[in-house]
């Protein structure tokens, strides 16, 4: 009987558990994103995913991937067999009853996989989502991706200086895992000057993908020259020049009048909310106010006493949609980051804070915005991922939205019953 079926797709989070089904010849079946049971079970439509044949579902990647490699385990023991195993996960394993010998290596592993999925990749799917056309292209917004995934690279670079693989001396799913994680970066931002300075990294990943894991992904991928070139916008097409009119007879001089001079063309602005103008108090008196006074003491009276006009400014709730689909509380919070980081073309109109609730695999997402104006959607369209959130206006006039305000801005109460236990302030 089959061990399930696995609905992959090409995303590169994916490619690690389809390596894992492939180099283990695991009896796994793949499945599509337009397949009725694909679509009947997992409504949101992400990948990988995983159907058992009792109909276990499982999704997001690193549960996946480490799902299928118990799959092999299970499959070992029960052929008391034990190939590939001690190479996943660095188990020195070679008895039917298996023992963990070295827990150490299990948290080393867990710890690369979160890094490179909550660190690297999210830096890095806004670095090349311009150039393959998946959003528009903010030359600073790519630029401090880059600067944050060189941090990233830099760690990796250290650590495969002086050892072969990323845990211990011996092949492991974060190798395959992470080595993943470059495909579009060595496809789209990283040519051969970039990887001439970061030899150690080139030479793992190297060895990573062409082992029996990757290398049915990467044997026809070819690593590029040269960066690719920032798209250019599209050129405006030029209006057709209009028929020159008859000449009219020649007016005596004495009567002739001088041309009159065409208006300036008015700029436009650089942002939507730019042409609203300039609001009563500037934005940065609060923030400051915010970031050196006692919160509740000082910042929130001053907020709702001097600074804040509803006819200028309106307030926003925001939650993220898919709480289900969080794990760590770390990774929810730096998915808060690389959201703050996409917003930055609006700091200079809106200001908030966002929390994350609860524990780990079960915590939550939600804030609150003030926003310049009556619409949020101008303010958080220059993020990607904003419809990932679910904005609500709230109405200030209501105590319960004014609290609601208060405490997102605090961080001292409790969200849905659950303790705060981080979060990050946009200003």
């Amino acid at each position: 009987m089959s061990l399930g079926t696995l609905y992959a797709g090409e995303a590169t989070r994916v490619l690690a558990a389809k390596g894992v089904v492939k180099a283990l010849d695991l009896d796994v079946k793949f499945g599509e994103k337009t397949d009725e049971s694909f679509q009947k079970n997992f409504p949101l439509g992400k990948v990988p995913a995983f159907i058992g044949p009792k109909g276990y579902k499982l999704n997001e990647a690193i549960a996946v991937l480490y799902y299928c490699e118990y799959l092999q385990t299970r499959t070992m023991i029960d052929a008391f067999m034990m190939k590939y195993f001690h190479q996943l996960y660095s188990y020195p394993c070679l008895k039917y009853h298996v023992e963990i010998a070295n827990l150490r290596c299990i948290w080393s592993v867990l710890k690369w996989i979160s890094f490179a999925s909550s660190e690297f990749m999210v830096e890095a799917t806004t670095a090349f989502k311009p150039f393959v056309g998946k959003a528009p292209y903010n030359k600073k917004a790519v630029d401090e991706a880059l600067e944050k995934m060189e941090k990233c690279v830099s760690a990796l670079e250290a650590r495969l200086e002086h050892y072969t693989y990323l845990v211990g001396e011996r092949l492991t799913i974060a190798d395959v895992f992470v080595a993943s994680m470059f495909y579009r970066p060595f496809t789209i931002l990283y040519g051969d000057e970039w990887r001439s300075k970061h030899p150690y990294l080139t030479r793992w990943w190297k060895t990573i993908a062409a082992t029996d894991f990757l290398n049915w992904f990467f044997k026809d991928v070819k690593l590029i020259e040269k960066p690719m070139e920032a798209p250019k916008p599209a050129k405006k097409e030029k209006a057709p020049k209009a028929e020159k009119a008859p000449k009219a007879e020649a007016a005596p001089k004495a009567a002739a009048e001088k041309p009159a001079e065409e208006p300036a063309q008015e700029k436009k602005p650089k942002h939507p909310l730019e042409a609203l103008g300039k609001p009563t108090i500037p934005l940065d008196e609060w923030k400051r106010k915010y970031s050196n006074e006692d919160t509740r003491a000082v910042a929130l009276p001053y907020f709702w006493n001097e600074f804040f006009n509803p006819d200028e400014w309106s307030l926003w709730k925001v939650a993220y949609k898919y709480n289900d689909e969080l794990t760590l509380t770390f990774m929810s919070n730096n998915l808060v980051g690389g959201f703050f980081n996409r917003l930055s073309a609006s700091t200079k109109y809106m200001f908030g804070s966002a929390v994350v609730y609860g524990e780990n695999n079960n915590n939550g997402i939600i804030g609150a915005f003030l926003v310049r104006g009556q619409d949020a959607v101008p303010a958080f369209e220059v993020a990607p991922d904003w419809e990932s959130y679910e904005i609500t206006k709230l109405d200030p006039s209501k105590p319960e939205d004014r609290e609601f305000v208060d405490n997102m801005w605090a961080w001292d109460k409790p969200v849905n019953g659950k303790e705060i236990v981080d979060g990050k302030v946009f200003k």
